[in-house]
């Protein structure tokens, strides 16, 4: 991801965006919150991009999904937006795919079953006070238990949960939503993708090259330290280093 979205400052003018949005629901105010998370957009849509469907077209979805999650996010709930954020575009963007019909696509045989065990569920429930056993549901709607089983996987294959649902809690009299329960955001998560382009940039290199940049931005090594380690001297670590810098932004570059 080209953006660091975990920078205090960047966190701080995202937070007092959504203050102004909450206080005059201002169009230039989410014109800017869209701006500012165009590669988180960028970074989620090029993970489908191998499944055959044009990346402009996932980009366009996951736009969707950015506005959605600007519109209904909460700041007082105390999570990152981008924690927020992404489950809401990622889920634009799947159900683009499940329209398209590239992904898991439940049989209508299926599909009409579920209805009917909703409804048996339901009835069942009713009529013996309790929640209904499998071989009860099973006898109810005069199919197997094997059959059962496979409706209820089928659902859970296709459901998707909000973050914003509330659930009900055992021995609470107020339900929590999901959201309420996220862990911690991963720091090390914007970072990912640097990682993966310097790992195949310092492949470019040379063993000399890579050692040189290890010991100096990976280990902390003063130039003057690295001349002692490689018995050279300062002036020729610079020029190694300019030549090396200079190698790798021309491949970022191409």
């Amino acid at each position: 991801m080209s953006a660091n979205y975990n920078h205090p400052a960047r966190k701080e003018r995202v937070r007092e965006l959504f203050i102004e949005l909450r206080n005059n629901h201002s169009q230039k105010t989410r014109d800017e919150l869209i701006s500012l998370h165009i590669h988180l957009v960028e970074y989620l849509a090029r993970k489908f991009s191998n499944r055959g469907e044009p990346y402009e077209d996932l980009l366009q979805v996951g736009f969707i999904g950015l506005i959605k999650a600007i519109d209904r996010y909460d700041l007082d709930r105390g999570v990152e937006f981008t924690t927020y954020a992404t489950p809401t575009i990622v889920g634009e963007i799947k159900r683009y795919f499940r329209d398209k019909g590239w992904a898991i696509r439940i049989p209508r045989r299926l599909q009409m079953k579920d209805i009917e065990l909703n409804h048996a569920v339901e009835y069942l429930t009713q009529e013996l006070k309790r929640t209904p056993t499998l071989s009860e549901i099973a006898a109810h709607m005069h199919i197997s238990e094997e059959e059962v089983v496979e409706v209820l996987e089928s659902t859970y294959l296709s459901d998707c949960v909000s973050l914003d649902n509330l659930t009900q809690d055992l021995g609470m009299d107020k339900g929590f939503s999901l959201i309420d329960h996220l862990g911690k955001e991963d720091t090390e998560y914007s970072l990912t993708e640097y990682r993966e382009t310097i790992s195949k940039l310092m492949d470019r290199l040379d063993e000399r090259e890579q050692k040189i940049i290890y010991m100096r931005f990976f280990h902390g090594l003063t130039q003057v330290e690295i001349a002692r380690e490689l018995n050279i001297s300062q002036m020729h670590v610079s020029r190694l280093l300019n030549k090396i810098l200079r190698k790798l932004r021309e491949a970022v570059e191409s």
